[in-house]
């Protein structure tokens, strides 16, 4: 009897990585996925907070996506690793801070890690050539077969027949004329498999929720690393990147202002980690202050709050100003106008 081939498969939560799966599944073929969680792609988190956001499903793709295939998937904590990708990408950036073929390279080059360690056959991609303007063209393709190690053991089956045999089509481990000839970005070639396929459910058919592929998320990442001189994150700071009002009224410090119920019970988590203000007077938002403020910072942040609740319109609102470990006091203060503040402000 001829053994059972294994593959994993790099799921990312889109229609793209789950359609490549169950395709080489067809196949006869063993398969687990794989997911590198990197702190930028938690698009469920931000659904659970916002209201606006209620109706959206308040799931991992990537599990969900799983859970439909039948298949095992394995989640990797790859955050240390992955800043040196973001910071310093051979390849630059694409859409906004986006280092979109390095990344690529990156996550391939953990799958082949990990295919080693674990005795599987080959690694499954849901890419598409002419898809993605920076990491799948027909120049850069083969970029991320070299560069990450995977070499001929990298089977994209979406469209595999616009390139060379992979080592798996070649050992017949896999048919290659079932496998499909997907170019560009038209979706409504995938959407036509999909169905007849029979899945009928799945995330936006371009898959992917990095939040680094948005522009004002990646400007907020800019903002963070020039008010600090440095290059540097953690997994806080990526997450209240996507949360609030961001406002910086000078070099020292920002606020990052709640927006409606769900943020200011997330801000609340973050406390004890920063300087916060709440009005007391007037019902308002949540506000953190990450920085380091000056006395005259505090008055200043404190009108700016002011402006951002509902006596936004009184002479004078209380502010209750909390330090990180407990210790309290109040200002009374005028709300800044809204045309006193600058639009450069807003990060």
């Amino acid at each position: 009897m001829s053994t059972q081939r294994k593959a994993v498969a790099l799921i990312s939560g889109g229609l793209d990585s789950m359609l490549a799966a169950r395709v080489i599944m067809d196949q006869g073929i063993h398969v687990e996925g794989i997911n590198f969680f990197t702190g930028f792609c938690v698009e469920g988190h931000t659904h659970a907070i916002r209201k606006k956001d209620r109706a959206k499903p308040k799931r991992n793709n990537a599990l969900w996506v799983a859970e439909q295939l039948g298949i095992k998937l394995h989640i990797i904590d790859v955050i240390e690793e992955y800043k040196d990708v973001l910071i310093n990408p051979k390849h630059g950036y694409g859409q906004n801070m986006n280092p979109c073929l390095d990344c690529k390279c990156f996550m391939v080059h953990k799958a082949v890690e990990w295919i080693r360690a674990h005795d599987f056959d080959f690694i499954i991609t849901g890419e598409v050539m002419g898809q993605r303007p920076m990491s799948q063209r027909r120049d850069t393709m083969p970029v991320v077969a070299r560069e990450s190690g995977a070499d001929d053991l990298l089977l994209r089956p979406l469209c595999a027949k616009h390139l060379p045999p992979t080592l798996p089509e070649r050992e017949g481990w896999v048919d290659r004329e079932k496998l499909l000839d997907f170019h560009g970005r038209n979706r409504k070639p995938q959407m036509a498999l999909a169905r007849q396929l029979g899945i009928e459910d799945y995330a936006q058919p371009a898959g992917g929720c990095c939040f680094l592929t948005d522009r004002a998320y990646s400007d907020k990442l800019v903002d963070l690393w020039q008010a600090r001189g440095e290059r540097e994150y953690q997994l806080d700071d990526i997450m209240l990147l996507k949360v609030g009002r961001h406002i910086r009224p000078n070099p020292r410090f920002k606020l990052i202002i709640g927006r409606e119920e769900g943020e200011n019970r997330f801000l609340e988590g973050y406390r004890k980690q920063y300087v916060s203000l709440c009005p007391t007077s007037h019902k308002g938002p949540l506000v953190l202050l990450d920085g380091w403020p000056e006395e005259a910072d505090l008055e200043l942040a404190a009108r700016i709050t002011a402006r951002y609740s509902q006596g936004r319109d009184a002479e004078q609102v209380t502010v209750a100003v909390r330090q990180g470990d407990g210790e309290e006091r109040e200002l009374t203060v005028a709300p800044m106008p809204p045309g006193e503040i600058p639009a450069d402000w807003h990060v």
